[in-house]
């Protein structure tokens, strides 16, 4: 039978490397005291501010964007009703063919 080999990890011999790299001590700088940074003034006012033609012009792009999207819809689901009324004329002709033909024999 095929057995795999275990490499065997020989036991240290004695001899240590030192390690790349060496430790170094930790120096404390002097901490020097700044001084205080006054915060800048907050305005008490909003940051976007709507004028009432801004205001319109918003109204109007929401009311274009809900139109545009309503006759987006209407129109698929108007092209789905044509299709399945389609669908269901040319069942009825081709079963009325096929009825025809069944009474012709």
């Amino acid at each position: 039978m095929i057995r795999p080999k275990i490499p065997a990890m020989p036991q240290p011999t004695g001899l240590v490397t030192p390690p790349a790299v060496k430790p170094t001590a930790v120096i404390e700088q002097p901490t020097t005291t700044a001084a205080p940074v006054v915060p800048a003034p907050t305005s008490a006012r909003a940051t976007v501010q709507l004028t009432p033609g801004a205001v319109l012009a918003l109204i109007g792009g929401g009311t274009a964007v809900v139109l545009v999207v309503g006759a987006v819809l209407v129109s698929m689901l108007l092209a789905v009703a044509i299709t399945g009324a389609s669908v269901a004329v040319c069942a009825l002709v081709i079963r009325s063919l096929i009825n025809t033909e069944a009474k012709r024999r």
